[in-house]
């Protein structure tokens, strides 16, 4: 799991004015609630500084939020501006907590979890179709695993399972073949588009296109792109014979073993209402066929080395995320999921995610009571990330080339798609 980057934690829907809201996220409990004075939203760590209650469990009183325990009253900053059984003292100086910067867009609530400054954080994806109303219907919902995030992520952006796992689905497993594909890659995402051969349409969406020759026996390819952003986004985009079909998707890690996937599913055919309920069981089908794979996915975190699971070419979109991955753990962007560490009960503490103002404000460096969230330990309790992974620099595969091989480039900067039988370089 990894800091410094934004979250979606929340649909802006789901947070009503004047309640608190608990959301858990990198093993990290929040509190999420909107101002009284414009209804914009407030995320900070969900831990009162003084004993340790939720903050989720208080009240909100204008802009700040109450302590349901002593009733210590926050500011949206973090900062305690009220005592109540000590009026006439002054605050302690530590009396603080970290608050985060939130952005609402694309229908999300949007959470930084990190300390790096403004123009350096990772950018949020343009996901401006979601907002586009007129040409698209969408739908919404949320879908609960008891598997790493990274696993279901990789899940979501590999065509070759979708044969053999929703076969009739959207699969077709009597064409499982992965032909060439193009790819669109930068530093916070990569793009797979290919044509696949979908299965002829079933349930309401085949008894609507009954006659049509987008539904006759021989009907043509569509097109399919699969898109990851970091750290934990995808995006599903199928051409189908009726119009597009985009399924966004945000698998938050709430913690290592445990992921809450939220969904917009946008449609650009049957756009009204009565067809809403369909559009969500279809999508929720696939979840449950996925899960019933992934959930027994050994080992269940992903390989810190490139070489301990075998790749073949369809692997491409997945094998470019474990090298970014690997890039972000020696950046020491990995944080552990455990928020109450030590050993014995002499040596517990909180820790939390660091929020930017303890790098933007300096002269509070002494001021914070709870501790950073420390880097993920690596390879049983070792600090370090084992030389073999950090050396690796190419795809292992059946028939692997030299290191120093390139992705061929094609036109625009694109990469060009890989003729079979070639290895892939992410």
């Amino acid at each position: 799991m990894f800091k410094n980057f934004w979250y979606a934690v929340e649909f802006s829907k789901d947070l009503e004015a004047g309640k608190p809201k608990k959301v858990k996220v990198l093993g990290q409990q929040l509190v999420l609630y909107r101002k009284g004075s414009d209804g914009s939203v407030v995320a900070m760590s969900d831990l009162c500084v003084h004993r340790g209650a939720e903050l989720s469990a208080g009240k909100v009183k204008g802009d700040c939020i109450v302590c349901p325990y002593h009733g210590w009253e926050y500011t949206p900053d973090g900062v305690v501006q009220k005592i109540p059984a000590h009026p006439d003292k002054g605050i302690p100086r530590k009396a603080r907590i970290d608050s985060y910067p939130v952005m609402e867009k694309h229908m999300f609530i949007w959470v930084y979890l990190g300390d790096l400054p403004e123009e350096e954080r990772p950018p949020i994806p343009d996901w401006s179709e979601i907002d586009d109303t007129e040409n698209y219907r969408a739908v919404t919902g949320e879908f609960l695993w008891h598997s790493n995030y990274e696993r279901i992520l990789e899940n979501g952006v590999d065509v070759a399972h979708t044969p053999f796992v929703h076969g009739g689905v959207f699969g077709n497993p009597e064409k499982p073949e992965v032909p060439d594909f193009e790819i669109e890659e930068s530093d916070w995402h990569c793009k797979v588009s290919i044509v696949l051969n979908p299965p002829k349409s079933k349930g309401l969406w085949g008894l609507l296109t009954r006659g049509d020759k987008a539904d006759l026996a021989n009907r043509p390819p569509v097109p399919v792109s699969t898109t990851w952003w970091l750290p934990n986004m995808i995006l599903l985009d199928v051409g189908t014979p009726m119009g597009a079909m985009k399924i966004f998707d945000v698998n938050i890690p709430i913690d290592e073993e445990t992921t809450l996937v939220k969904f917009v599913a946008l449609r650009s055919f049957f756009k009204g209402a009565w067809a809403d309920r369909d559009a969500l069981r279809r999508v929720y089908k696939v979840l449950h066929q996925d899960r019933a794979i992934v959930d027994g996915v050994r080992p269940e975190l992903l390989p810190f080395d490139l070489s301990a699971e075998l790749h073949v070419k369809s692997d491409y979109n997945a094998v470019k995320y474990r090298r970014r991955r690997q890039e972000l753990i020696e950046a020491g962007w990995s944080v552990a999921d455990n928020t109450i560490v030590g050993e014995g009960p002499a040596r517990v503490e909180a820790r939390v995610i660091p929020s930017p103002t303890r790098k933007e404000v300096p002269e509070l460096a002494s001021a914070w009571n709870f501790k950073e969230a420390r880097s993920r330990e690596i390879l049983a309790g070792r600090g370090e990330l084992p030389t073999s992974a950090k050396k690796q620099r190419r795809l292992v595969m059946d028939d692997p080339a030299p290191a120093e091989q390139e992705p061929k480039v094609g036109e625009n900067g694109a990469a060009a798609p890989s003729a079979a039988g070639e290895e892939v370089t992410a």
